[in-house]
């Protein structure tokens, strides 16, 4: 099982994507779930017989996502406003974002160009890959 202090973000891979949520103070994670929106759960339910990701955050952003799993979490789940990510960058630095939909969205997007331009799926899935590549990219750039 990965090392992580309260407050740091966890994950484990749900098929193609990561799951993700915050460890809390009492070994429990608070995560957003399609059926049951965002909740806390133990360990085990979190990973769900995956291994278990850790990702070490700065002492300020720990202690703000352990301010946030103390307040609302109660938020329904929508996949394009609340999933998971959402609920984890809303608790670590206060913007609901999700890079992971992004990149799905954007590389889909440019595959579907792709495919309907060249009418050959293999333009289709390079299209996605690039697209996906593209904004991988820009959120580095940005992050400078």
């Amino acid at each position: 099982m990965a090392r992580y202090q309260p407050g740091d973000v966890v994950s484990r891979r749900k098929g193609f994507l990561m799951h993700k949520g915050i460890a809390l103070r009492d070994g429990r994670i608070l995560h957003n779930t399609p059926f049951r929106g965002e909740h806390i759960c133990s360990v085990d339910e979190f990973r769900a017989g995956q291994r278990l990701h850790a990702t070490r955050l700065e002492r300020d952003q720990r202690h703000r996502a352990l301010r946030a799993a103390d307040g609302d979490v109660s938020r329904a789940y929508n996949l394009f406003t609340n999933n998971c990510e959402h609920t984890v960058n809303r608790a670590t630095n206060g913007r609901a974002t999700s890079p992971q939909l992004q990149a799905w969205v954007v590389g889909v997007g440019v595959g579907a160009v792709a495919f309907a331009l060249t009418r050959h799926p293999a333009a289709a899935v390079a299209g996605y890959a690039l697209g996906r590549s593209v904004l991988s990219r820009i959120r580095k750039s940005q992050a400078r």
